[in-house]
């Protein structure tokens, strides 16, 4: 177990977020129950850890026989998600310190965003990372905040930078915001997703727990003509973490996709959510 913790106030202020000792949730070796017939499936999505990643963005990863991504306008959070850069170097998950995470086959690819030098940049914050990252790219100053634990009020990226709005002033702007916010502030400030069909790109899959929570972000969604749906889901963990897109470990037909089932949970490798868990910004 690591606390995140930041020397900025008289007072140590202790932020929990995910838990590493979670590993005995045990992924489920039964394949979902599928929505998805076999000739509707590809299975070519089998990378080995140290293989060259092979696409070059979230938006570039094929989908399964029959299903297009659903649409969205341009400029928006989905939008963006889509045309986040995937390391194409590698496809090696590192944590903060540069030592490789302890199991290389959870993950399908690894998102182009550094995780920092700090063991800050764990679940929750990963999540706040890539909607901030859209907000600042849009030059949307003034919508980049996020709440604190302690009190629930927002710190804003505008009152923290003054007027140097640079690249590096935001990312010590997030390394401030990961201090101090965790699964149990984000998940106050997203609202519920009433309809779970509704699913979109930018959503998120949010538990706060007590004390430990999680949080993975949906960066792509999919239907075919009967409606059925598939989405796509990035994380980080603990020890802080590069973010990554999770393998589909239930179903490697389909995966690094997901689809949506009539059962009320969502069995992802370390973690096990609700539908009921969803909520958006």
């Amino acid at each position: 177990m690591k606390i995140k913790t930041l020397f900025l106030f008289p007072i140590i202020i202790f932020v929990f977020s995910c838990n590493s000792q979670n590993n005995n949730k045990k992924v489920s070796e039964k394949a979902d129950s599928n929505t998805i017939s076999e000739e509707e499936s590809v299975d070519t999505f089998k990378i080995k850890p140290q293989e060259t990643a092979k696409y070059p963005d979230i938006k570039s990863i094929p989908l399964p026989k029959g299903y297009n991504r659903i649409k969205v306008d341009s400029g928006s959070f989905g939008y963006w998600l889509r045309n986040v850069k995937l390391k194409t170097d590698n496809n090696e998950v590192r944590l903060f310190d540069g030592t490789l995470k302890y199991s290389q086959n959870l993950h399908f690819a690894v998102l182009k965003f550094d995780v920092g030098k700090q063991d800050l940049q764990q679940c929750a914050d990963a999540v706040m990372r890539l909607r901030a990252e859209y907000l600042y790219a849009q030059k949307d100053y003034k919508d980049i905040h996020f709440n604190f634990l302690s009190d629930g009020k927002p710190r804003y990226f505008t009152d923290y930078a003054g007027g140097d709005k640079s690249y590096h002033k935001f990312r010590k702007y997030m390394n401030y915001i990961f201090s101090y916010a965790n699964t149990a502030s984000l998940k106050k400030e997203l609202k519920p997703v009433k309809n779970k069909l509704d699913i979109q790109p930018g959503d998120v899959f949010i538990q706060s727990g007590r004390p430990f929570g999680h949080a993975v972000t949906v960066v792509d969604v999919a239907k075919n003509k009967k409606g059925y749906i598939i989405f796509m889901l990035s994380q980080s963990y603990m020890p802080a973490e590069e973010i990554n897109i999770v393998k589909n470990l239930n179903n490697s037909k389909i995966s690094p996709w997901y689809n949506y089932t009539d059962t009320e949970t969502l069995i992802i490798p370390e973690w096990e959510f609700q539908y009921s868990d969803l909520r958006r910004f």
